[in-house]
């Protein structure tokens, strides 16, 4: 803020500027009640001029102070302060007296050209301890990186900034008009760079990404601007981590490239067990020191590989990576493997030559035309989410990076009778009618007071989901909707309303909609 030493009526006095970032300025401040050290978080101005903005940075903040855990920084209090007529928001915190990770990294990047494996893995230990509380209490953060993480003089670690990445997807047009974008497009999931809802699985890959930046130097992706490394993030995979830092040992290899999955199903199912598996593959380290390889390739970040990992249905057939981990698919990314990772180390993805489609399959020439149209699609949703995705840096955030998959599940093809590929579907693919019947309260009551959280039927046979909404005495559109694609198969659900995760109330809402597969290959 401009021209204030103090906010809060006067309370908190401001002392000097900690740091300064896109969208926030954090000042140390004196708690002239308490009489005590606090840190002061206030929003730009640019930012904060949304009403729906500040409704709901002023929710998060509430919901955020009742999240109270040694690696979270506390939220004492929360208000406006008139500035230039208008309300700029404000939060206060506790005052953590260390350093930022990223200063952390650096220091170690200079001495050994990464940060040691075992300090690495207990640092992302502390931000998971973090996150399993949040996620309990259904709250994800959406912003996790190195620049809102914190260590202690004392070496403890806290994680900050919980919500406010969620506050600021309101007010979007007043953001879009400004310039404003929100998150950090190099720790961005695939499904929050695609505008999808998200969980907290979304957040385990921003870890992912996290950890494979502490233990190498560098982030998966990186490029010139935020929309390409987005659409990295989508289409690109991201470096095996051993072949940046020759020390790293298969077991964590294994971690990382688990967490960066595109699928959020074959991530870790929870940040608690992902930090299980941190505290297991830490008891394995040999301690070496870091050894970054002198002809490690540049990172990724060009959305080549986008034919094949995004739209398969329209190019050769792909060959599963060779680290391909397991799970049901959602969000539009394909399920592969089992539900186990291999103890071997990962080798990286292969790419497979191209061969011709099946008996009756569209000539070359047809083929590369799809490429090019499912190329310009993803671009153009990309280009949509990627506006509200924030460039921050310093106190309110910073540039940052992330990983990827390009494997697709196997399924059996064969050829319709007008010539077209056709792909059967699964019917043991199910969901558990409880997930219908028992489904959670939605996170937010204020907002959607009688609202379930939705569940996801992505991937799931028809059949399956039909039975899971009847058992819950829920409702769904008669008019089921039909659309060609190879990628899921026949009978699967590829589309739904509400999306998953998204509030759903059976007494007022509509019936669901559902979007299923024909199994058939686009008409050309």
């Amino acid at each position: 803020m401009t021209g204030h030493s103090t906010v809060g009526g006067g309370r908190y006095a401001l002392r000097r500027l900690l740091g300064r970032g896109g969208m926030a300025a954090v000042h140390l401040a004196w708690d002239t009640v308490l009489e005590r050290e606090v840190a002061v978080k206030t929003m730009r101005s640019e930012v904060s001029g949304d009403d729906a903005f500040r409704e709901r940075f002023r929710r998060e903040a509430q919901a955020v102070a009742k999240l109270t855990h040694p690696n979270i920084v506390s939220v004492y209090d929360t208000g406006e302060e008139r500035e230039g007529g208008g309300a700029v928001p404000y939060m206060v915190m506790e005052y953590v007296d260390g350093q930022g990770l990223r200063d952390v990294l650096e220091n170690d990047i200079a001495a050994w050209g990464a940060m040691p494996a075992d300090k690495a893995l207990r640092i992302t230990a502390g931000v998971l301890a973090a996150l399993d509380l949040s996620h309990e209490k259904g709250l994800v953060h959406r912003d996790i990186k190195p620049g809102n993480v914190m260590i202690t003089r004392r070496g403890a670690v806290k994680v900050m900034d919980f919500g406010i990445a969620r506050a600021m997807q309101t007010g979007v047009t007043s953001m879009t008009q400004t310039g404003m974008v929100v998150g950090t497009p190099q720790y961005l999931s695939p499904e929050q760079a695609l505008g999808r809802a998200v969980d907290a699985r979304a957040d385990l890959y921003s870890v992912g990404v996290m950890l494979f930046e502490l233990v190498t130097g560098r982030v998966p992706f990186d490029a010139d601007t935020g929309l390409a490394v987005a659409y990295a993030h989508v289409t690109e995979d991201p470096p095996v981590a051993s072949s940046l830092n020759t020390a790293i040992e298969p077991a964590l290899d294994a971690l990382i490239a688990r967490a960066l999955r595109k699928n959020p199903n074959e991530r870790f199912r929870s940040a608690g067990e992902m930090l299980a598996e941190c505290r297991r593959v830490a008891e394995l380290l040999t301690g070496a020191a870091p050894s970054i390889a002198p002809d490690a390739p540049p990172p990724g970040g060009s959305g080549a590989g986008i034919a094949q990992a995004v739209f398969p249905e329209f190019g050769a057939p792909v060959t599963p990576s060779p680290y391909a981990l397991g799970g049901g698919g959602a969000y539009g990314y394909p399920r592969v493997g089992g539900d186990t990772p291999p103890a071997g180390p990962y080798a990286p993805p292969v790419t497979p030559a191209p061969v011709p489609a099946a008996g009756g399959g569209r000539p070359a020439r047809s083929r590369a035309t799809w490429l090019v149209v499912a190329a310009a699609a993803v671009a153009v949703a990309l280009i949509a989410a990627v506006s509200f995705v924030a460039l921050t840096r310093g106190g309110g955030g910073e540039p940052e990076a992330g990983g990827t998959e390009t494997a697709v599940e196997g399924t059996a093809e064969a050829t319709a009778t007008d010539g077209r590929r056709y792909t059967p579907g699964d019917p043991e693919k199910t969901i558990a009618a409880t997930e219908c019947s028992g489904a959670f309260d939605h996170w937010d009551q204020n907002e959607h007071a009688g609202a379930v959280a939705m569940p996801d039927f992505y991937d799931v046979h028809i059949d399956s989901v039909k039975a899971c909404i009847r058992a819950a005495g829920w409702r769904y559109e008669d008019d089921v909707r039909y659309e060609d694609e190879t990628l899921k198969g026949e009978g699967m659900v590829i589309a739904q309303t509400p999306g998953p995760g998204q509030p759903y109330d059976p007494d007022t809402d509509p019936p669901i909609k559902l979007t299923v597969s024909t199994g058939l290959e686009p008409v050309s």
